[in-house]
């Protein structure tokens, strides 16, 4: 019996008794009775060959076709996978089944270029899922057809030569100096002229493009320091069809030139401790650069050739980028001069070298060590509170004023901070 010829049949039956012999009684009844499917039908295409017709701008993943294969039978013996079997189909496109109308649902997988390939073939199969081994002798449960996929030509923007560019520049280049260039075509095959502008900015722009070729050149000199790296966004447009834009990113290298002397930090001040000896280390010092390892982090040190020889310190290169500074004579005193100051010259390794002039102060006080570290020890108890040495006296000598003491505490007091200014001061 064939399910897919007819499925359904409607049976009488009556019984009588008494053998059927004329007398006798009888009833009948109706029996209903429907076929099952088993799987003894393939799938097959209407048709051999198909034909479909796709723009070159879909979205890759999204869908662009579908196809069907017909089946006799029903439910899970109706159910079909499709797949594509060639390599040029199966490169670009993909297909799926839709579980609900069991079509064949064609995707895309890579974007399509009309001026690259017009056309491409799909061979396509579709199968049964679940297969019935008492009919295999029916042959394969399977079908082909032939899809040929037309790619519709679009008009497209401008493409650039490269996904990104990186060009450089020496800073302190005057303006107008070129960068590099850009290129972008039309890739449609009418490869229509394109025009090249900026995207607009609120800051002044550093850049400007030749609308023609491309090229790319500054407004102005830039500088390392501020700005090692800047990036604009360059834009190209059909001239026939400005709407269609494409962008890239250009990345701008700005180049170390030698144009920022060394100097030597003057934020901190240099201890020099009361026992100091001649030839002492009294400290350190390194020089800092603007400028990149290129142009700087080699430096050479030196006393100015114009000073006089200075009778308390003197300078060593140490020949590594840093310099100590020396003692030249013994003991130093707080009471007597509390700070000096010393003028270091500093040489960077760039071409041409720059130098520079930086001037340390250099405070003596007694020391206490704790390690290495040189530290100054407390001198009385209002200066460890936090009151200076000039703060104490003029203290005291409001004192004196008010008490109206003799002329005696200020020689006294001349002699503790000797310092004769004080004299002149109180006499006025």
């Amino acid at each position: 019996m064939d399910r897919e010829a007819r499925e359904h049949y409607s049976v009488v039956i009556q019984a009588k008794d008494m053998a059927g012999q004329v007398g006798g009684l009888s009833g009948s009844t109706t029996v209903n009775i429907t076929l099952t499917d088993v799987n003894d039908n393939p799938p097959k295409f209407p048709q051999k060959n198909y034909e479909l017709y796709v723009v070159e701008s879909a979205q890759v993943g999204k869908p662009v076709g579908k196809i069907k294969a017909n089946d006799d039978d029903i439910g899970i013996n109706a159910d079909i996978k499709y797949s594509i079997i060639n390599s040029e189909g199966a490169n670009t496109f993909s297909i799926s089944t839709d579980r609900d109308t069991r079509e064949g649902i064609i995707s895309l997988k890579k974007p399509l270029d009309f001026e690259r390939k017009k056309t491409y073939t799909l061979q396509i199969e579709g199968t049964n899922t679940h297969v019935d081994p008492r009919f295999s002798y029916l042959g394969a449960f399977k079908d082909t057809a032939t899809l040929k996929i037309s790619v519709g030509d679009v008009d497209e923007a401008p493409l650039f030569s490269m996904d990104y560019y990186i060009m450089d520049v020496y800073e302190n280049s005057p303006g107008g100096t070129e960068v590099g260039t850009v290129t972008a075509r039309d890739p449609d095959s009418n490869n229509n002229p394109v025009r090249y502008f900026m995207a607009e900015s609120d800051e002044e722009p550093l850049f400007r493009i030749n609308e023609s070729t491309g090229v790319i050149r500054t407004t102005r000199p830039l500088d390392r320091e501020d700005r090692p790296w800047l990036n604009v966004s360059v834009m190209a447009a059909e001239v026939a069809n400005p709407s269609l834009v494409n962008s890239v990113v250009v990345t701008v290298q700005v180049l170390d030139v030698n144009d920022n002397p060394p100097e030597v930090p003057t934020d901190e001040e240099v201890i020099v401790c009361e026992s100091s000896r001649p030839g002492q280390v009294i400290q350190t010092v390194t020089a800092v650069d603007k400028d990149d390892f290129a142009n700087g982090q080699r430096f050479s040190f030196a006393l100015p050739n114009h000073s006089a020889v200075n009778p308390n310190f003197t300078l060593k290169d140490n020949e590594d980028s840093s310099a100590s500074i020396i003692a030249r004579r013994r003991r130093f005193n707080h009471l007597t001069q509390e700070l000096y100051e010393l003028a270091i010259v500093v040489w960077d390794g760039g071409e041409p070298s720059l130098s520079g002039t930086s001037t340390l102060t250099l405070r003596v006080c007694p020391c206490q060590r704790h390690g290495r570290l040189k530290v100054c020890q407390s001198e009385a108890f209002l200066t460890s509170a936090g009151l200076s040495t000039g703060a104490l006296i003029a203290i005291l000598l409001c004192i004196v004023i008010l008490l109206g003491t003799a002329p005696h505490w200020i020689i006294a007091l001349q002699h503790l901070t000797h310092n004769h200014t004080l004299t002149h001061f109180m006499y006025g």
